[in-house]
């Protein structure tokens, strides 16, 4: 699984550098200025896949004109906070990954939602394809619009099961990899993260899901007993291994059936709908995965989100990111496209808000 892992291939220095200034400049660019950062940071032929409504956007002006020039009005202050930066390679790709928040003052509307005049923290999780020239070639961005519509007042779904808190920088402080990493400890880093996501692509949920056996199952041997686990909204927060389980991990596998078998048969199946991994890359203590989309399940069961089963099957555009800490992983931070899952499980979030603000008061 880690052959693909090339790092002598990973960002140096002077790339890594490069990258996280001009995606600074981009997010605190007039607007105005944000066609010409925008220019720098990324190759006209851009591909951008972003969380819905935006969805996959064809070359950078569509992208201007889409994406940022809208976010640039709702929010005109602006400001980039990069908890997470990481680099490396992956299938001959060199990449750069990317989580925090962006922060601003909600002055107009963005994507339905109603401006707040207040300051609003957007989560997001990022990976930026790196082409020759130093440009970005595709940019696959996971912002949490749900955690938007719950700070702005409009929430469309039941409490979650975890705790919906602003996510924490890394606990080391040392999440900001402007230079390489050794090379041995990242790929020990992905290496646990993919020996951990076996375990948990082969657990037999047919036969034998329960709270016992999630938290007894081979999982157990990979997280730290400190473990945190960041969701995106609708999921929350949870800590320790039986707060992941009771908080996640259970209602989850519960709602969604997904393939069975070896880690090899499931992987193969998800491939076979689409699914998997255009990322994976170790970074000293941190590893990174993401797939657009990652999970292919089918909505079998309820209780996940409040939501009925439809029967229907789903596809969910995910990114991990992973601390490794005191041999374990300590942090994981689960960037998650809600809008687009839910959209699959039949409620429409955005419609639902539009819908109720146009009720006569």
């Amino acid at each position: 699984m880690t052959d693909d892992l090339s790092p002598e291939l990973s960002p140096g220095p002077d790339l890594r550098r490069a990258i996280h200034a001009g995606l600074c400049a981009l997010a605190e660019a007039p607007a105005a200025g944000t066609e010409a950062a925008l220019a720098r940071l990324a190759a006209p032929d851009c591909t951008w896949r972003v969380a819905h409504p935006m969805n996959e956007v064809a070359g950078s002006g569509a992208a201007l004109r889409q994406v940022w020039l809208p976010l640039k009005a709702a929010f005109p202050d602006l400001e980039r906070r990069d908890s997470i930066l990481l680099g490396g390679s992956y299938l001959g790709n060199r990449f750069i990954a990317a989580a925090g928040h962006y922060c601003g003052t909600m002055r107009g509307d963005w994507l339905g939602i109603p401006a707040t005049d207040r300051v609003v923290f957007i989560r997001y999780g990022e990976v930026w394809r790196i082409g020759e020239d130093g440009r970005a070639t595709q940019a696959s961005l996971l912002w949490d619009v749900l955690d938007v519509m719950r700070q702005a007042g409009h929430w469309p779904l039941g409490p979650a099961m975890g705790d919906e808190v602003t996510w924490p920088a890394p606990i080391t402080c040392d999440g900001l990899r402007h230079a390489p990493s050794d090379p041995g400890q990242s790929l020990a880093s992905i290496s646990q993260t993919l020996a951990m996501h076996r375990t948990l692509a082969e657990h037999d949920d047919r036969s034998s899901l329960s709270r016992e056996s999630l938290i007894a199952m081979p999982q157990r041997l990979h997280w730290h007993p400190r473990m945190m686990w960041y969701g995106p909204a609708g999921i929350g927060t949870t800590r320790g291994l039986a707060g992941f389980v009771d908080g996640h991990q259970l209602p989850f596998r519960i709602a969604f059936h997904r393939p069975q078998g070896s880690f090899e048969e499931v992987t193969a199946e998800r491939a076979r709908h689409g699914a998997g991994h255009y990322i994976r890359i170790g970074d000293g203590p941190y590893s990174v995965t993401g797939g657009w989309p990652s999970v292919y399940a089918v909505h079998n069961g309820g209780g996940f989100c409040g939501l009925p089963p439809t029967g229907r099957p789903v596809f969910m555009r995910v990114m991990d990111f992973y601390l490794h800490h005191e041999g374990l992983i300590r942090e994981n931070w689960v960037p998650l496209d809600m809008l687009h899952l839910l959209l699959q499980m039949g409620l429409d979030p955005l419609e639902r808000m539009r819908a109720l603000l146009r009720r006569p008061g």
